[in-house]
């Protein structure tokens, strides 16, 4: 664990001040939404409505490209994959999410690790990360140990700890209500859920 402190101080050092590169992407002003698949967007949208608190909004589908090959040209997906609907929703003070259901010919349907390829979890932002646990503990999730508090490095300051959705995509709560140690070292910021 200290040598990825000392890597991540290293990494922190180098980028002190940086806030966006000038050459990156044009008009980019920020992050709209996040899309993921899940088994059954009807379950997973009562999942983050009434277990986390998102707030659903507008359905859409069903699409599918037909005889033609536009699923693979646009999605990178099969070309008979179809998508029977979708769902957006909006997780507090964030981006929206596009919760897709897919069929597909050969299709993984084991959610990737973190260790994976293409691995990624989605974290919470939570005032209070004790209530938070017991919550999600009490409707059945599985909550993966304890919350680690960083006392160290960058993210000294920082409380997480993992959990998982009911068909296995992890996700994460995370609180750090006086900031992170970065903020000494940084002239930019991170963007932050509490503002």
């Amino acid at each position: 664990m200290t040598r990825m402190f000392a890597c991540m101080a290293l990494a922190a050092s180098m980028g002190a001040g940086a806030a966006q590169a000038d050459d990156g992407l044009p008009g980019m002003t920020g992050i709209d939404h996040v899309g993921f698949t899940v088994p059954d967007v009807a379950t997973a949208a009562a999942f983050f409505t009434e277990t986390i608190g998102c707030a659903a909004f507008y359905p859409l589908g069903p699409f599918s490209g037909g005889d033609s090959s536009w699923m693979a040209d646009h999605l990178n997906v099969a070309a008979k994959a179809t998508i029977p609907t979708m769902r957006l929703l909006r997780c507090g003070n964030g981006a929206n999410f596009e919760l897709f259901e897919y069929t597909a010919p050969e299709r993984s349907t084991a959610p990737p690790r973190n260790s994976d390829i293409g691995g990624h979890h989605i974290a919470f932002y939570t005032t209070d990360m004790d209530a938070s646990g017991a919550h999600l503990r009490d409707a059945g999730i599985t909550v993966l140990g304890d919350p680690t508090t960083m006392t160290e490095g960058p993210s000294a300051g920082e409380s997480w700890v993992y959990f998982l959705a009911l068909w296995g995509m992890q996700l994460e709560l995370v609180s750090y209500p006086s900031g992170k140690a970065y903020e000494g070292a940084f002239d930019g910021r991170l963007w932050d859920p509490r503002s």
